[in-house]
């Protein structure tokens, strides 16, 4: 049996030699600076004279800031949470880091702000790692050509405004045009895909986001989809910080080779955001007082979406950013800004919204300049017709406004003409299979819908969808292989929308 020597007692005496004797840790400076000036979602800070642009700041009070402007002795910094808490000689500390968000699939079905916090009281985001919010744009050797088509279940844009994935397409129009909804449409029609969607509310009020919210969990894209939501009672600097936090999070799923899809609803919030705070920090102001670089903000936004290389992910992120007008003003500062940097806009008419045309889609302003190299076969053989029939029945309606008498050949173009933009008319929350949208429009431009009010063309089109779906499983399987139409399959969609229209009522036998 051993018996353990007792342990020596440590005295004070031999506690301090131990101090004395062990290497004194290595001294840390740190810059302290004062806020001289406080403004409605700016502090204006001295003291501070090693710090960087972008450069994250923590205030004493807990809010954090970004370093905006750098001026000799003082730096305008844009507030990440409300200016009432931020006081005049506080105390601001830098980080030597720069604003970060949250990324990872932690994020999917979850409501957050810019930075990742939540925002839908399930508790906290367990995400994996952070990323900052600015990032360089892929070089142009990291990036594809857009090849694949994005499908957004909307008639009128699959075939004649298609997108792909990688591109950038702009949703543009007046207010309450339908912009958002045609949107929220296009996550909804990702249901049967891979792709993930990440939603970004700027500067929005809290019913609106509420619904689109609503609309995703009931569509069932709640489990793959990212709501980015900072209202207007948010700080400016959040919805400022908003739009490139949304990209960051797409480009963590893009480099693990997924599909993404992002919203950013809408950067007409995001520039005026980025004029008040300009404007608060005395920068020179310029076009409609705009600064200087606000075409810039938008620009190295909207560059990091595109179709990646392997070596670069191999993934892609496609971004439909929406931008609203004033009294159908297209030659506007920021539309024009953005029309020049997107690769096609759809422009949603409220001329058409006044005829109870939805989606409104005006096809005469409407263009998408990459979406058409990845639009399927079936589609593309269908799409210049479209283009044609509506723009010569528009002519002619304006034309025939004047009470001209008009030949029989005129008449029945006019005839066509409305049963086709009939035919495009399609419900909210209803986005449908490409199979369906082949379906009604080959019969509307074979005449199938002819001569039918509003309410009997929703009818046959009902009717013909479920049709389609029922009897045509082979050529929808054709058209997911990209197969183009034949002459056979147009005459079995033709037979089937004559039977559809004769089911419900119809007597009518047009000929194709």
């Amino acid at each position: 049996m051993t018996v353990e020597p007792a342990q020596t007692a440590q005295t004070p005496q031999t506690i301090l030699d131990m101090l004395l004797a062990a290497p004194s840790p290595a001294p840390h400076l740190s810059e302290i600076g004062t806020v001289t000036e406080v403004g409605d979602g700016i502090a204006i800070v001295e003291g501070l004279e090693q710090a960087l642009s972008d450069e994250l700041l923590h205030f004493a009070s807990g809010v954090q800031g970004i370093v905006l402007d750098l001026e000799p002795g003082r730096f305008g910094v844009v507030l990440l949470g409300g200016s009432d808490r931020v006081t005049i000689g506080e105390s601001v500390t830098r980080t030597q880091t720069v604003v970060s968000t949250k990324v990872g699939a932690a994020l999917l079905g979850r409501v957050v702000d810019a930075l990742g916090n939540p925002e839908d009281g399930k508790g906290p985001v367990r995400a994996q790692a952070e990323r900052p919010v600015e990032a360089e744009a892929p070089k142009i050797l990291e990036r594809q050509a857009v090849s694949r088509p994005l499908a957004s279940g909307i008639k009128v844009i699959d075939a004649a405004v298609p997108i792909g994935l990688g591109q950038r397409q702009l949703i543009i129009g007046d207010r309450q045009t339908g912009k958002t909804s045609l949107a929220v449409d296009t996550i909804l029609n990702q249901r049967n895909t891979d792709v993930i969607c990440i939603y970004c509310a700027i500067g929005q009020r809290g019913d609106a986001v509420a619904k689109v919210i609503g609309a995703v969990r009931d569509g069932g894209m709640e489990s793959r989809t990212i709501i980015m939501a900072t209202g207007d009672e948010d700080a400016a600097g959040l919805a400022f910080v908003a739009p490139y936090a949304a990209l960051t999070m797409a480009e963590y799923f893009a480099d693990q080779a997924k599909d993404v899809l992002v919203i950013l609803d809408d950067l007409t919030h995001h520039a005026r955001s980025y004029r008040e705070l300009s404007l608060l920090l005395r920068r020179p102001p310029g076009r409609e007082a705009f600064p200087g670089d606000i075409f810039y903000i938008h620009a190295r936004l909207l560059e990091r979406a595109g179709q990646f290389t392997k070596a670069a992910g191999g993934g892609s992120i496609t971004v439909l950013p929406v931008v609203e007008t004033q009294a159908e003003n297209l030659s506007a500062y920021i539309p024009t800004n953005l029309i020049s940097i997107t690769d096609g806009q759809i422009y949603l008419s409220p001329r058409l919204m006044r005829k109870n045309q939805f989606p409104a889609v005006d096809l005469g302003i409407s263009v998408s300049r990459v979406g058409g190299k990845a639009q399927t076969k079936a589609f593309r053989s269908v799409a210049g017709n479209l283009r044609v029939t509506l723009s010569q029945f528009e002519e002619l309606e304006e034309f025939a406004r004047f009470g001209t008498r008009l030949d029989n050949a005129t008449r029945a173009r006019l005839t066509r003409g409305a049963a086709v933009r009939m035919a495009l008319h399609q419900t909210e929350r209803d986005p449908m299979p490409a199979i369906e949208q082949l379906a009604v429009l080959v019969s509307a431009m074979a005449g199938q819908f002819d001569g039918l009010g509003e309410a009997e063309t929703l009818k046959v089109m009902t009717k013909l969808r479920g049709e389609a779906n029922r009897k045509l499983g082979d050529l929808a399987k054709r058209i997911a292989d990209n197969a183009p139409l034949t002459d056979e399959d147009r005459s079995l969609l033709v037979q089937l929308g004559q039977a559809a229209r004769e089911s419900t009522g119809g007597t009518h036998d047009p000929k194709p």
